[in-house]
């Protein structure tokens, strides 16, 4: 006889081979998820130029500080015994953020291209590396598949909703921090670089996603491939967003502000995690239904 596996709709599930409940950790993947997801990695791009361009902290410090916030959010996220939007969406916005001036500091310099206004120095340290976007977008990508590569070397799941372990939660956590870096590389190539402008960025990227939508209806192609590289386009989308609505008119933006519209991301993306949160109660204290009970599968 194999080995028993149970799992529930509340995502209760018994690890192999013992008796230890598990609760899990992530969200499901609905629309309400990704809607959240452009809404934290919108505000991490606003609020992350807030702090290195706008207040003048410069990228090198301003990424020290806000990589350690990330550790901060994170070790909250890790301690915690059940999935908790307010923690899980503080984290993303975390790496939202740090992800916006790493890539910054990796790919810019001390140029008038990226220093406007005159100004010959932003912040304390060094102004950037000035690897340009290609070289930091492979560098970027190189990582995010060798942690991939070790993810798959560890044998554990790649499907969220299923990840319960701390190591899975480590490997997971590492790719959204280095997949959300890379995001903003590519938002900021379309935005800079491309001749696009922030609109024409936000639109090229809007349409791959939706072919991405397509693609799930194709049984050939992962849906977990899917999910990926949809979590990866959702960054760019989130930069190029975020740019259209602080970046000076003349540049192609609304010169909404960096301060005011991080200020309504904020609220926008509170007003969804409270409502995760209360949704995610409601779930908990439902009572088990018929439809909820375990389901028990054979393992081999």
């Amino acid at each position: 006889m194999g080995k028993t596996a149970v799992l529930t709709d509340l995502d209760v599930a018994s690890t192999p081979g013992t008796t230890k409940s598990v609760m899990k950790k992530l969200p499901e993947v609905t629309l309400a998820f990704w809607i959240m997801k452009i809404a934290a990695t919108t505000l991490g791009e606003t609020a992350g130029d807030l702090f290195s361009q706008t207040l003048k902290l410069g990228y090198f410090l301003t990424t020290i500080v806000l990589f350690l916030i990330f550790v901060v959010t994170l070790v909250v996220q890790l301690r915690s015994s059940r999935y908790n939007p307010f923690f899980y969406w503080t984290v993303i916005l975390s790496t939202s953020m740090a992800g916006t001036t790493m890539s910054d500091f990796m790919n810019r310099d001390a140029s008038a291209k990226y220093l406007s206004n005159g100004a010959a120095k932003l912040g304390w340290g060094p102004q950037g590396l000035g690897l340009g976007y290609p070289a930091g977008a492979a560098i970027l990508i190189s990582i995010l598949l060798a942690i991939f590569l070790a993810w798959k070397l560890s044998g554990m799941t790649f499907q969220i909703r299923d990840i319960v372990t701390f190591r899975g939660e480590a490997l997971f956590w590492s790719a959204i921090l280095v997949s959300n870096t890379l995001g903003t590389s590519m938002g900021d190539f379309l935005s800079d670089s491309s001749g696009l402008g922030y609109a024409g960025g936000a639109l090229l990227v809007t349409g791959v996603l939706a072919l991405l939508v397509a693609l799930m209806k194709v049984p050939a192609v992962s849906n977990v491939l899917l999910f990926w590289i949809a979590f990866v386009l959702t960054r760019p989308l989130g930069a190029t967003a975020g740019d259209f609505l602080t970046k000076p008119v003349a540049k192609g933006g609304l010169d909404l502000g960096t301060a005011g519209s991080s200020a309504v991301l904020l609220a926008v993306l509170f007003g969804l995690m409270a409502y995760a949160q209360v949704r995610e109660r409601r779930t908990a204290d439902a009572p088990v239904t018929e439809e909820r009970k375990p389901v028990t599968r054979q393992g081999g």
